[in-house]
């Protein structure tokens, strides 16, 4: 078994960015694993930080959310190293994924973010993707921040409702 204990979460976020075939957000990634008790909240920012400086992972913030993601050099650690990953964190991670995998995917499938434009309004950018492919790319211009905010927070809650009116209208 592994000696180092940050070794392990290393891994265990490695293991669970590899069963996925979307970004995962470090909230949810920190929801398994300290749900599951496996770390405290410092030492899983810690281990997220190194996976990151490292190269094994990569984040991109948006808003107010970090997507990660493995990259092909955390695959290769994971190939070399998966195996000191106990069968039973293995069980964990899958039967965790098997229940929440459409949620999972669902949440980060969706997004909105803004950003002042150079004449001064604020751009509200709305995307809805399925499997990495864009279902819908709407920009917006509003004339305040709050707008903009409020337009994308809406977006997350009834995205779908947006997209089925939309597809009904057009076709």
């Amino acid at each position: 078994m592994i000696q180092d204990p940050l070794t392990l979460y290393k891994l265990i976020i490695l293991y669970m960015l590899d069963r996925v075939s979307f970004p995962m957000t470090k909230s949810q990634v920190s929801d398994f694993v300290l749900g599951k008790e496996y770390t405290t909240f410092l030492t899983f920012q810690q281990v997220l930080s190194e996976l990151i400086d490292a190269g094994l992972i990569s984040a991109d913030s948006i808003r107010n959310r970090t997507h990660l993601l493995i990259t092909t050099e955390g695959r290769e650690t994971l190939d070399f190293f998966g195996n000191r990953i106990s069968e039973a964190i293995k069980k964990d991670i899958d039967s965790y994924f098997a229940e929440h995998e459409y949620a999972l995917r669902n949440e980060v499938s969706v997004l909105g973010d803004y950003y002042k434009s150079t004449s001064g309004e604020y751009e509200a950018q709305l995307v809805a993707k399925d499997r990495g492919i864009k279902l819908v790319e709407i920009t917006l211009s509003v004339p305040t921040e709050e707008m903009a905010a409020a337009i994308c927070d809406n977006w997350q809650k009834k995205n779908q409702e947006i997209y089925e009116y939309l597809t009904t209208q057009l076709f």
